[in-house]
């Protein structure tokens, strides 16, 4: 949907001009994740910013706004007001910025792929022009609706990196299947196309894996990212249940010879394989075609796509058949066989796998690594991460809100909180104007700090009056996050502090 983008915002915000004291004429606000309710979890991915300031503040505005007849713009804002709300006292606010051509604050934010702490900011918001202060906090809404889930895609993408990572190192993985271990499977269960696509650029700063192809598109124009001379992201051959259906169930081996050796007789080729009984395909069609299998150059990926799938891939004791309580990766080293890593743990033949994407969450891919673990096998399954993952969250999942802690009324500063007496202590807010400093490696908030402390914060210029100032690149994103996990695997985790200057 195109619309004014003064209609992109809560309906409160449009009266707020009029509620500041008189003579206000700066708002310096901030971005902070607050309180993580993901055990374990303390740091938050900075990530979407430039995605946000490219499309909405950049493109969005211009289009929709600067570059539209102010006659048409305002008769429009008017007429929504006034038919909801009411008419406001005045709109010529509106009417002095489209006059301007700009947006007239400044932006300045952590390097994104930055891990932040909760409680410190990743980003602040101020207004260039005094006339225009009302506009800091007007923009909370878009800024807010637009970051968070990329953030919280980033984070959790990070967390299955750092999980699978640890496995792959215990059991013996080659480090290049990593990146290719979490596959985003989610487009289809995301909440909207655009959530879709900013929640897929979230996965892509820690894996390579993707079926959410917009995503990489995403990247490419707003990250920087070239496909052509870099690895943005992939995919293999794959089949769905039409496919296995039509083939009929009589036919269901023929329509795996036929798969393998004809269509695919090359490459990765991954076939769902419990259309009907999955475990009849893991014994009897798998024996009969093992030489095909062999043959192949390439690797043919088995994917069961129900049940429990800690059961379904490490092994059910109370299954009632033998191939139930032995599971498919076992079940796959029976028939091919495969090597001993160098941790002693059994990796199947390079020709066959198994991938799981059905309802995976980070719990119970943590379930898994450990079966195979306890069982002997290395952490070889490849997880579909699909909605399951990346939709059961919500702005709260690291409590991300925008809050002003500094204003200028007649020429005087004032550091502004606030800090309900009936809060867990969640929602109280830093004081003042900000910097954060990186202290061996943590970055740290000081609050109530001087204009020059507050320049020299780690805190810089991305965003000023209507230009972005600073771009970041997809490389550059994943390598940042790369050297944090080397961080964590090194026992250096993360802290930081809020500090009072």
């Amino acid at each position: 949907m195109k619309t004014n983008p003064f209609l992109l915002t809560d309906y409160y915000k449009v009266g707020h001009i009029f509620q500041y004291p008189p003579h206000t004429t700066l708002v310096y606000s901030n971005l902070t994740p607050r309180k993580s309710r993901m055990p374990g979890v303390d740091e938050m991915v900075f990530f979407g910013l430039q995605y946000f300031i490219k499309e909405y503040l950049i493109k969005y505005f211009n289009e929709n706004f600067f570059e539209q007849p102010k006659e048409k713009v305002m008769r429009e804002y008017k007429r929504r007001i006034s038919t909801s709300i009411g008419d406001l006292p005045d709109y010529s606010h509106i009417e002095k910025l489209h006059d301007l051509g700009y947006l007239p604050v400044e932006i300045k934010a952590l390097p994104e792929g930055s891990l932040v702490p909760m409680r410190v900011p990743c980003l602040t918001v101020v207004n260039t022009l005094p006339e225009f202060y009302w506009l800091t906090n007007f923009l909370e809404t878009i800024l807010s609706a637009i970051t968070w889930q990329p953030c919280t895609s980033a984070t959790i993408a990070f967390q299955y990196k750092k999980l699978l990572t640890r496995y792959a190192e215990e059991t013996g993985m080659p480090a290049d299947f990593i990146q290719w271990q979490a596959h985003d499977f989610s487009f289809r269960g995301m909440s909207s196309f655009e959530s879709a696509v900013i929640s897929g650029m979230g996965h892509l700063t820690s894996f390579s894996g993707t079926d959410t192809v917009p995503a990489i598109d995403a990247l490419e124009q707003y990250y920087n990212a070239d496909a052509e001379k870099e690895l943005v992201g992939g995919s293999v051959a794959a089949t769905e249940h039409s496919v296995m259906c039509s083939g009929s169930k009589d036919g269901e081996l023929e329509t795996f010879k036929r798969l393998i050796t004809e269509v695919y007789p090359s490459g990765i080729v991954s076939i769902v394989s419990d259309t009907w009984d999955l475990w009849r395909v893991c014994t009897a069609y798998l024996s009969e075609l093992k030489t095909d299998v062999l043959q192949r150059n390439g690797k043919v990926v088995i994917r069961p796509d129900s049940g429990d799938p800690v059961k379904i891939i490490c092994g059910d004791p109370e299954g009632k058949t033998i191939a139930e309580q032995k599971g498919v990766v076992e079940l796959l080293w029976d028939i091919f066989g495969g090597s001993i890593t160098a941790t002693g743990y059994k990796l199947l033949d390079p020709h066959i796998g198994a991938i799981y994407g059905d309802s995976i969450n980070l719990e119970r891919a943590d379930a898994i690594c450990k079966g195979l673990k306890q069982k002997g096998f290395a952490s070889q399954v490849v997880f579909g991460v699909g909605s399951f993952t990346y939709q059961y969250n919500t702005r709260d999942t690291f409590g991300l809100a925008m809050k002003a802690t500094y204003v200028e009324v007649d020429g005087e500063g004032r550091n502004i909180f606030k800090d309900p007496v009936t809060d867990d202590g969640t929602k109280k807010s830093a004081t003042g104007l900000l910097q954060v400093k990186n202290i061996n490696g943590a970055y740290t908030l000081f609050d109530k700090v001087s204009w020059k402390e507050e320049k020299e914060s780690e805190l810089q210029t991305v965003y000023k009056n209507g230009k972005l100032t600073k771009e970041y690149t997809l490389a550059e994103i994943r390598k940042r996050l790369n050297e944090a996990l080397e961080t964590y695997e090194n026992g250096k985790l993360h802290n930081a502090t809020t500090k009072v200057a």
